[in-house]
């Protein structure tokens, strides 16, 4: 990549349905990704099981937003084989100081044990990354984050590609020209990130995401 990476250019990149990447931790190139098919989490299709539905309701972590979003993206980092290196992980820390990146954390007492992140425009989110250290952290921390989508006004989770993961929540890949019409949708609208004032009760959470999916 020749031109300097900015939080600006970032920005503009994915307006236009692209988005950086590195092939690991300890390799300094990044590169713009373009797939032609694109993974989608419909925010009015989340797929909550009945076992996780139970794990939820009974609030067995504390679940935060934005408290510790260069942690998340550290611990997303935090595997054998990852995409983010520091130029990215900067880069996402610029942008959410600038209040476009965002992260919904879970914790364990005083420790951090899942969490995902992604950034924001108009009414879309980009999901980046999510990593999970106790069984259905990551699982927990997305339907918070759905829930305070939807309620926000978002029209479009993009999770850039779909992994059985993924899929078993409720994602879809869909090809590009699908992709960028629903993005051009979602950027002409306005949303709201923090309309969801206080973390919501986890009877709440289950109870919005299985009216409609």
């Amino acid at each position: 990549m020749d031109a300097v990476l900015t939080p600006e250019l970032m920005l503009r990149a994915y307006t236009m349905g692209i988005f950086p990447m590195s092939e690991g931790r300890d390799d300094p190139e990044v590169f713009w990704v373009d797939p032609k098919r694109r993974g989608i989490l419909p925010l009015d299709g989340l797929h909550i099981s009945r076992s996780l539905a139970r794990r939820i309701r009974q609030e067995p972590f504390l679940l935060t937003v934005n408290e510790a979003f260069d942690r998340v993206v550290t611990a997303c980092a935090d595997r054998d084989e990852t995409w983010i290196n520091p130029t990215i992980q900067e880069l996402y820390g610029k942008l959410h100081r600038l209040g476009f990146a965002h992260s919904q954390e879970v914790w364990d007492g005083a420790e951090l044990v899942g969490g995902v992140y992604g950034v924001t425009i108009g009414a879309a989110f980009f999901g980046e990354s999510m990593f999970s250290k106790r069984r259905d952290a990551s699982k927990i921390a997305l339907a918070y984050l759905v829930d305070r989508l939807r309620i926000g006004g978002f029209r479009l989770f993009d999770t850039q590609f779909v992994t059985p993961h993924l899929l078993s929540l409720g994602a879809q890949e869909i090809s590009r020209k699908v992709y960028l019409e629903m993005l051009e949708d979602a950027l002409e609208r306005n949303a709201d990130f923090y309309a969801q004032e206080h973390v919501p009760e986890g009877y709440s959470v289950v109870q919005r995401n299985t009216q409609t999916s």
